[in-house]
């Protein structure tokens, strides 16, 4: 039977481990205090963003993380702990929000983009807007110029008589 639960543990070593390696953000939340309710509400509000909300028990969640090359990342994972891991700066976004309103849940830190982020960080990447929201502020700040241009072109062509002539100073 000892073998059996040292196989069963490696599993969820490995499963830990693939995901760290294939999320792009993984947020570290001490959840102590929370109720079964406020917990699936955070599950359900996470789901809706594409992020998922995981727990395991810190000793096998740390060897993942050393095995996954993010030892220091061992640092967060005291206390009940749950994990979020999503595509983008989504799940900081949603945990942070959640937070703000449940202050039983404790953001520690995390990974992203292949890096161990502290607090400040994802604090940070969550008042970041959402993908979305920074392409259209990108395309606004790209079609400024373009508008300007218009607007100094329509400007001209408004000054312009009828007849086509530029009056001639005197």
């Amino acid at each position: 039977m000892n073998q059996t639960v040292l196989e069963s543990k490696q599993g969820v070593v490995s499963e830990i481990k693939e995901k760290f390696t294939n999320s792009s953000s993984t947020i570290v939340a001490e959840y102590r205090g929370l109720s079964v309710a406020e917990v699936t509400e955070l599950r359900r509000a996470l789901r809706a963003e594409g992020v998922e909300l995981k727990v395991y028990k810190n000793t096998l969640a740390s060897k993942a993380a050393e095995d996954a090359g993010y030892g220091d990342l061992k640092d967060c994972l005291t206390g009940p702990n749950a994990l979020a891991f999503g595509g983008d700066e989504t799940g900081a976004r949603v945990m942070a929000k959640f937070a703000k309103k449940h202050k039983a849940l404790v953001l520690k830190g995390g990974i992203v983009e292949g890096k161990v982020v502290d607090l400040n960080t994802v604090n940070e990447l969550s008042a970041l807007p959402n993908r979305e929201g920074m392409l259209s502020m990108l395309l606004s700040v790209l079609n400024a110029p373009v508008s300007s241009f218009a607007r100094a072109v329509n400007a001209v062509a408004e000054a312009k008589p009828a007849n086509g002539v530029a009056p001639v100073a005197e």
